[in-house]
């Protein structure tokens, strides 16, 4: 069994590790094949925990990049980022570890927000989801979007929504997403600059 709760040498994480050994993988047993879950992740040498500061030395950076541009970010402004977002309590980013290399091979964000709705409920969204290309097909995937998607439930999210590319609709809907008939369209404004 993978612990992962071991604290860093810094003694942080983003959010607390302890949720995730809390969560409740028969919801999602039908997705996996083999079944793995964030605490046996199928390899000895896979952790799935939350983010830490060490994390901008073991790569999570330019693994963000894969995904979209990133931009030339300094350790300092990372900690900050970091720093500021661990202080809402409002992101949840868990990533996978390759320990053999100390590398960050995947990473998924859980974004809460506060809504007066549903009873005052808390919403989720799945932001910010990649796995390093050297391991994919490897259902890694999977594990760190029903990870995130177990713990936005476990810490009591009413629903969770993403917003994806159409061919990524396929793998959402094949670990239980849906399209919402009259409700499927994601709309956008951007205000960064287009160069």
């Amino acid at each position: 069994m993978v612990i992962i709760n071991k604290m860093s040498s810094t003694g942080e994480y983003l959010y607390d590790p302890k949720l995730l050994s809390n969560l409740d993988w028969n919801l999602v047993r039908p997705y996996l094949s083999p079944f793995v879950t964030c605490t046996e992740p199928g390899e000895s040498w896979l952790i799935v925990r939350p983010l830490q500061l060490e994390d901008y030395k073991k790569g999570f950076v330019q693994l963000l990049s894969q995904l979209t541009a990133v931009g030339n970010i300094t350790e300092k402004e990372f900690e900050s980022q970091y720093m500021a977002m661990q202080k809402t309590g409002q992101y949840y980013i868990t990533v996978i570890e390759d320990t053999r290399s100390k590398t960050i091979i995947g990473a998924a964000s859980l974004v809460t927000e506060l809504k007066f709705i549903h009873g005052c409920g808390l919403r989720a969204k799945l932001e910010d989801v990649v796995v390093n290309n050297t391991y994919r097909g490897k259902q890694l995937g999977k594990l760190i979007v029903l990870t995130v998607t177990l713990l936005a439930k476990h810490v009591g999210c009413y629903k969770m929504t993403l917003d994806c590319k159409d061919n990524l609709i396929p793998f959402y809907k094949s670990i239980g997403y849906k399209l919402e008939p009259g409700n499927a369209n994601s709309m956008t404004v951007r205000y960064e600059d287009p160069s």
